[in-house]
């Protein structure tokens, strides 16, 4: 017997009749032969970790740009405390651990440069619309590598929903939808009481009160949460309770962090670094990457133009606008 098929007897022995099992995956876009050793989803899960697109990561913002300090969050360690959580709370409910863990790892992997500020800049430029959300799906479709990354059709649901009013349709994705919020808005409060924005004492006592103090205590309480109401239910959930203060503690850190505070200073001078190279490219497709002039000749320029810049890094983005729009010194010898 093979090992994957040790594991994927595992699953069958130990998994709720809720999760979805290895063996019963819709499959890929394009057939392959099973792999000896892992499982559709485990092998999943390592072709995103093995990724660019998943390596850029460490150097997108979360929340604060480009932060003169070690210990503040990137798109990457968010993706992490994602995948963590997600992988707790799966465990427990006795769901698929694997595919929990590939679509967590996956969820962000189409997110701009800039964090959110990037994603709302290409949304008002671009003719199609911008969400990160799609363009994840996109780099794990069409992007990555020659043809993509061909994944199983449950982890691409889970990366296209894991935000916004559709739901993914199995189990393990509702809760990297769940962890992706508990993650960052447990993580964003603490980056910002580093950065000297609010203190624990300013977060809503009607929040705090229902959730804990201290970041260990809120995530301790929404993880319990979720398990305790959604064990043996062919859905995920949190109590009433803490599903709104929950809410109400993420709407706290859209007035207090988000919007207005000192982590978002630099926002006006990123939206004109993403217009800027935005339109140039346009005008100037040959300076691309070399993948993305390859595909020019499938798709709207509109289109790679924005492929392109989704996926620059922070710091390589600044580089670029540097080198296209700030003269360099002319040295006499």
């Amino acid at each position: 017997m093979k090992i994957r098929e040790q594991w994927e007897k595992v699953e069958k022995n130990i998994l709720s009749a809720y999760a979805v099992l290895s063996t019963e995956s819709k499959g890929r876009k394009v057939y392959e032969a099973p792999c000896d050793i892992r499982t559709d989803f485990q092998r999943d899960r390592d072709r995103i970790v093995h990724s660019k697109a998943f390596r850029r990561l460490k150097h997108k913002t979360q929340v604060f740009i480009s932060p003169e300090g070690d210990h503040y969050r990137t798109r990457l360690t968010h993706t992490l405390e994602v995948a963590q959580i997600a992988r707790t709370i799966a465990r427990a409910l006795k769901l698929n651990e694997d595919l929990t863990e590939a679509i967590a790892l996956g969820h962000d992997l189409g997110h701009t440069p800039f964090g959110h500020t990037g994603e709302k800049v290409l949304d008002k430029i671009c003719s199609f619309g911008f969400k990160h959300r799609q363009q994840s799906l996109r780099v794990v479709d069409k992007l990555e590598g020659k043809a993509g990354l061909n994944l199983t059709w449950e982890v691409r649901d889970g990366i296209l929903n894991h935000s916004g009013d559709n739901p993914p349709v199995t189990l393990e994705g509702q809760i990297v939808h769940f962890s992706d919020r508990i993650a960052y808005i447990n993580h964003d409060i603490e980056d910002a009481q580093r950065a000297g924005i609010l203190n624990e004492s300013q977060l809503p006592k009607e929040c705090t009160s229902i959730l804990g103090n201290g970041k260990r205590q809120r995530i301790d309480t929404m993880i319990h949460d979720i398990i305790r109401n959604s064990w043996e239910k062919d859905y995920v959930i949190m109590s009433e309770d803490v599903k709104n203060a929950t809410h109400q503690l993420r709407n706290f850190l859209f007035d207090t962090v988000y919007i207005g505070s000192k982590a978002k200073t630099e926002e006006d001078k990123t939206e004109n670094i993403i217009t800027s190279l935005f339109d140039y490219f346009t005008d100037h497709p040959d300076e691309m990457s070399n993948e993305c002039k390859e595909n020019l000749y499938a798709e709207d320029i509109e289109r790679v133009v924005a492929d392109y810049i989704a996926g620059m890094t922070d710091r390589y983005a600044v580089n670029r606008y540097s080198s296209l729009f700030i003269p360099s010194p002319w040295r006499v010898y």
